[in-house]
């Protein structure tokens, strides 16, 4: 098990990396696009809900596009974009 946490530890895609935390911290729009989801339709901002669907389709497509690819991030987006 140790071996395991390890190799990831050390990985091109782990908690040292931008791979790991940039999904990390992109968890918390979707977390923000939930909780908006109780707020009044009159206290959503349209521009700003517009501004983060253009950003998660943008990054959505070059996560898809670029190697190696981020699944963690791509899911994040997707998410985002459902929300």
């Amino acid at each position: 098990m140790a071996s395991i946490f390890r190799a990831f530890f050390n990985s091109h895609v782990g908690p040292k990396t931008t791979h790991f935390w940039r999904p990390v911290g992109n968890w918390g729009f979707v977390v923000a696009g939930l909780v908006d989801m109780n707020k009044p339709l009159e206290k959503i901002l349209g521009n700003m809900s517009t501004a983060m669907c253009l950003f998660s389709a943008l990054f959505m497509r070059f996560e898809w596009m670029v190697q190696p690819r981020n699944y963690l991030l791509l899911a994040c987006h997707a998410s985002n974009e459902t929300v």
